[in-house]
């Protein structure tokens, strides 16, 4: 569209709530979508010509490739390197930023998922390291098991992988081994990736139907790959989501033929809705602790992930250096009035008050604790975090219904459904690796007892970060 068609700035804005109402998108979507009808690029890049347009501006001059400009051609080789570098660190923070927001877009859709990031030793020697958070990604989704693989080139396993564009899905193949040098480390490569990425760019391996789906997040716009239902990158993500939500659509199928009309209560008291919810849905009263419906947990009640501890877990005391989380006091504590603790606040991004820090362990797949000066302190195998993760937070459905009494005998009404997702594990590590998630002591040893008491570790998630490590959760009338 040339330039004199370009909207007036109070055209856009209507443009814009349109799209947001008819395709029920966001409104960074709705500009997204408007970009490429109209300009054939991002918003990014759109932007700065509409202001221009509006202004009544001529177009801005093109920029050549290596960013050479106009007025940099009297510039020194000092000054157009630092120039130069500044641009490339504006680059690298934007595609920083493009990177996180298309893992945060995975998690929203619930897609597990993991991240490597291919090097310029590994693109030309065709080999990449599978790495502690790929490794448990594939063994999470039952496709691959590096501790089971023999080494040597008569164990290695081939596959079918595809690298996807909008537009296209390249064949590859998957390379999967353990080497008789190294050690025998776990190694992967796929073939076309010298074409398909750089080196430091971040790909995202999604596993469906036995087969590896890679995508290139350093350089696709997930959010924006959305919104173009032809796109490859989108039937793939809604492939996975479909197949891996088939329990859940049914069950919501029966809760909305129950909604159709209140039911009495088979007992009384708090229990009462669940007990006659299960038996309605033909699920056989027990005392275990496994989901009740198929994997999904049914809980009677609005249900929100509104609270910031993600879960408890002591270390692994077989394997560390201290043996219990009394020793971990007696090392660090602090007197506090009658009582002695240990109450802080441990990171990988910097040390604590107390000389604590932690520290991700590729190699091993392990959280380890770390003191300044007296070395490692506790060791959490990565396993054993992704385990307590998964127990703690099952997919549920939170079940509201509305009591009423009907000659005498209460009954209930559906009303909704709130439907929470398992947490994507596969980025436990990896936000404790950033910082994202921390870790808590909550030791003492009670000044009158002597007795000490552990409340933690507790890991911990910023509210504002749960859309990291939790799909949105999903609400459903009934009605």
């Amino acid at each position: 569209m040339p330039n004199d068609s370009y909207p007036s700035e109070k055209k856009l804005k209507q443009l814009v709530k349109q799209l947001k109402r008819e395709h029920n998108i966001k409104t960074h979507q709705a500009y997204e979508m408007i970009s490429q009808q109209l300009n054939k690029s991002n918003w990014r890049e759109f932007k700065p010509k509409l202001h221009r347009y509006w202004q009544g501006l001529p177009p801005a001059p093109a920029v050549s490739l290596n960013f050479v400009d106009d007025d940099d051609v009297d510039l020194t080789d000092e000054e157009f390197d630092e120039i130069a570098n500044e641009r490339n660190k504006d680059l690298a923070i934007e595609v920083k930023q493009v990177v996180e927001q298309n893992k945060a877009e995975l998690i929203r859709l619930g897609v597990e998922f993991s991240v490597f990031e291919p090097t310029n030793t590994g693109l030309t020697k065709s080999i990449f390291d599978a790495t502690a958070p790929v490794r448990a990604h594939f063994k999470l989704e039952q496709f691959h098991y590096y501790d089971e693989q023999n080494q040597g080139q008569d164990f290695k396993i081939k596959i079918d992988s595809y690298l996807l564009l909008r537009d296209q899905s390249i064949r590859a193949t998957a390379s999967l081994y353990r080497p008789n040098t190294k050690n025998g480390d776990p190694r992967m490569w796929f073939s076309g990736m010298r074409e398909y990425s750089s080196a430091g760019d971040q790909i995202a391996i999604v596993i469906l139907g036995g087969s590896p789906y890679l995508i290139n997040i350093s350089t696709i716009d997930i959010a924006q790959e959305l919104l173009y239902p032809d796109s490859l990158i989108t039937q793939l993500l809604h492939r996975y989501v479909e197949l891996n939500t088939a329990v859940s659509k049914e069950l919501l199928d029966k809760l909305k033929i129950l909604a159709q009309q209140p039911f009495p209560a088979q007992r009384s008291g708090d229990t009462a809705i669940g007990y006659t919810l299960e038996a309605l849905l033909g699920i056989a009263a027990n005392s275990s602790k496994l989901p009740d419906y198929k994997g999904i947990e049914l809980k009677a009640g609005r249900g929100t992930l509104n609270r910031s501890n993600l879960f408890a877990q002591v270390a692994d005391w077989d394997i560390s250096p201290y043996r219990s989380s009394a020793d971990i006091l007696d090392a660090f504590g602090y007197q506090r009035e009658i009582d002695f603790k240990l109450y802080c606040t441990v990171r990988t991004q910097r040390t604590n008050p107390q000389g604590l820090y932690l520290k991700y362990n590729a190699a091993d797949d392990q959280l380890e604790e770390w003191h300044e000066s007296s070395g490692l302190v506790a060791i959490w195998p990565g396993q054993l975090l992704r385990s307590r993760l998964l127990e703690k937070h099952t997919e549920t459905f939170w079940v509201e219904a509305e009591s009423s009494i009907v000659d005498g005998v209460e009954h209930f009404q559906l009303k909704s459904v709130v439907h929470t997702k398992k947490p994507i594990i596969g980025q436990l590590l990896p936000l404790l690796e950033s910082g994202v998630i921390t870790m808590d002591h909550l030791i003492k040893r009670s000044g009158t007892s002597n007795r000490v008491s552990e409340k933690g570790p507790l890991f911990k998630i910023d509210k504002r970060n749960l859309n990291l490590l939790f799909p949105e959760p999903s609400k459903y009338s009934l009605l």
